[in-house]
């Protein structure tokens, strides 16, 4: 179960292995997303071409499909990576980010489902309660609902795929279906800094390219997120320092900062 101890050991992991995370993902977070994964200790790619995404997955420790910025052929390569991930056996991430603000984005996630479940579903509340067929669940790519309001669809969407969802909000929460997650570190400020709910999917598959355990890899993800925000904030004096300083706290983060700060509690 996800703990302290187990934050600490995966992320020791990432810093020692430097595992690759293929990233399929928006053009919004790009940089931000390469930036955090590399403060993190892994190797950001960021490949889109269709020719050469089954190669690069081959090459990964975990696949991130984020669907923020679509297009048919962005699609199509989504569609041909999470083949390849299937085929071997490569984790991978899925952000639906703005599911049910518009039916393409709602499709889209749906059917990437469809060609392979993926180890972890990563979204805001919203975002979950879209993908369980809830009416209006959105406002463009922002969530309208606190995370606990998408706890019975997180469960049974986990249940169903047999799968991990992890619902970001002012208390992160990671099911399996079975065993519920709850991590409270954070800072309010957070969700004014564009790409950091990308950056937790991003991160996410750093975690599921050192530990198998879907479960335990989404927690340590919110987790390091939630402590390297409110490292942060000791001394940002707004988003834009903020975003800055996060990165620092990626990089900086001690095994002495988590069992100091971490605050994950198994239902």
């Amino acid at each position: 179960m996800p703990d302290a101890g187990t934050l600490c050991r995966d992320l020791g992991r990432i810093r020692e292995t430097a595992p690759v995370v293929h990233n399929i993902t928006n053009y919004v977070v790009m940089n931000t997303t390469a930036n955090a994964l590399l403060a993190v200790g892994a190797s950001p790619v960021m490949a889109h071409a269709p020719e050469e995404v089954g190669e690069m997955v081959g090459l990964a420790g975990a696949l991130v499909v984020n669907i923020g910025t679509l297009s048919a052929q962005w699609v199509a390569s989504m569609r041909e990576a999470i083949r390849a991930a299937a085929g071997t056996g490569t984790p991978w991430v899925l952000d639906p980010v703005g599911a049910g603000a518009t039916r393409l984005r709602t499709a889209t996630a749906l059917s990437l489902i469809e060609e392979s479940p993926p180890s972890v579903v990563r979204g805001n509340p919203s975002e979950i309660l879209a993908l369980q067929g809830a009416a209006n669940a959105t406002r463009g790519v922002d969530s309208v609902h606190a995370s606990d309001a998408a706890l019975a669809s997180a469960q049974a969407l986990a249940a169903s795929l047999g799968c991990v969802v992890s619902v970001s909000g002012e208390v992160d929460l990671v099911t399996d279906g079975a065993t519920l997650v709850r991590v409270s570190n954070g800072h309010p400020l957070m969700p004014r800094v564009t790409g950091l709910g990308c950056t937790a999917s991003a991160l996410t598959g750093a975690f599921l390219a050192v530990n198998p355990s879907a479960l335990e890899a989404a927690s340590d993800a919110m987790a390091v997120m939630g402590i390297a925000g409110e490292m942060a904030m000791e001394q940002a004096h707004g988003p834009g320092t903020l975003q800055l300083y996060f990165l620092d706290a990626l990089h900086a983060m001690t095994d002495e900062d988590v069992a100091q700060r971490v605050r994950m509690e198994v239902v």
